[in-house]
């Protein structure tokens, strides 16, 4: 058996934060998923389904310079329940919008510090995406055990 926990190459600093929410999302039972695209010419950073079928998305800024850059962030607020930022313990949070969600993170953990209201997808967006980010994780689990050869 091959080891699937040593990366190939270092992380990131969004995919260490990533890292630390996606720990975190799974002990409030949430299933994410890292760098997923909801649709052609998206791709969010986190993506995860909760126990009662809720949706949240979450993305991972590094510093200000990777938060003033994306300027396609208001998209992806039509694909979730609920939106978050997840920034590290020293990132300038004022500059992040009010009406989103915080998370503090890091690699190893992290935590919920602003919950914002949930705005409920429409059932048929939320059923087609459900199968989307199911399909999406079963091909990757697919990809790790049966490897190219």
């Amino acid at each position: 058996m091959w080891d699937h926990a040593a990366p190939s190459r270092p992380l990131q600093p969004g995919q260490v934060l990533a890292r630390g929410v996606c720990r975190h999302l799974l002990g409030h039972d949430f299933v994410p998923v890292t760098e997923f695209s909801p649709e052609r010419g998206k791709r969010v950073d986190v993506i995860a389904l909760g126990p009662k079928g809720e949706i949240w998305v979450v993305e991972c800024k590094s510093g200000r310079a990777d938060f003033t850059s994306d300027a396609k962030w208001t998209g992806y607020l039509d694909w979730c329940d609920r939106y978050f930022w997840a920034v590290d313990a020293g990132f300038p949070i004022e500059l992040l919008p009010d009406d989103t969600g915080l998370i503090i993170a890091d690699g190893y953990d992290a935590e919920i510090v602003r919950m914002v209201p949930e705005t409920r997808l429409a059932p048929a967006r939320r059923a087609a995406l459900t199968r989307r980010i199911a399909r999406d994780a079963a091909r990757r689990l697919q990809r790790i055990s049966d490897p190219p050869l």
